[in-house]
């Protein structure tokens, strides 16, 4: 499919051939779920914990006599049923990471772009450079653009005075081609290729 490619002026600077099998394929809304789903997982700190028996800080002797007290029998004053006691199956530190194969998720990344696609919401930029590396004037101009949530992808590099002047601006994120992922792609309203990213996507993802 055919594609104009504009500049951050806005102006049409030629055109460019999308590959169908990457922008042009079934929107699987099951495995965009299974990715991202998957994505978050991974970003999951897991730091959450509770003490059990042996970390509560206490004594260690026993509460009263075992037998003649009329009361159920007691070992020790850390225990769950105790006011300051361990916390019984709590969580612990670990990793919720899962697995993935890398085939879902090449197909789940080819979703997301053929869903931008679909739903008119992918640009294909000539280049992501600014030559005034400001962020204000970087903001204007994205502005006039009407791209208020954005997600910019260049190619195996991103030009240092653009990632700088970008880094403050709400709502836009920038990353290179390697970078590309279900979650930020679905996570921004306008997707914005350059040139490169698409040559690198392609290559990638055919």
């Amino acid at each position: 499919m055919k594609v104009d490619v504009i500049d951050l002026d806005a102006k049409n600077v030629g055109s460019i051939d999308l590959a169908d099998e990457v922008f042009g394929a079934d929107v699987r809304t099951d495995l965009l779920q299974r990715c991202v789903e998957w994505q978050r997982a991974k970003r999951r700190a897991g730091t959450h914990k509770t003490k059990v028996v042996s970390e509560i800080s206490g004594t260690t002797a026993k509460p009263y006599r075992q037998k003649g007290t009329g009361r159920a029998r007691q070992g020790s004053l850390r225990s769950a049923q105790f006011r300051g006691g361990a916390t019984m199956f709590g969580p612990v530190v670990r990793s919720h990471a899962t697995k993935l194969p890398k085939k879902v998720r090449k197909a789940a990344l080819r979703a997301a772009l053929s869903a931008k696609q679909a739903a008119g919401a992918l640009v294909v930029l000539d280049a992501a450079k600014a030559e005034d590396p400001k962020t204000k004037a970087l903001a204007v101009r994205l502005g006039k653009l009407g791209w208020g949530s954005v997600l910019i992808i260049d190619g195996a590099e991103i030009d240092a005075g653009f990632s700088r002047a970008a880094r403050n601006i709400p709502g836009v994120d920038v990353l290179p081609s390697a970078g590309a992922n279900v979650y930020d792609i679905l996570n921004r309203e306008t997707l914005v290729l350059t040139r490169d990213a698409v040559s690198a996507l392609e290559a990638r993802l055919k």
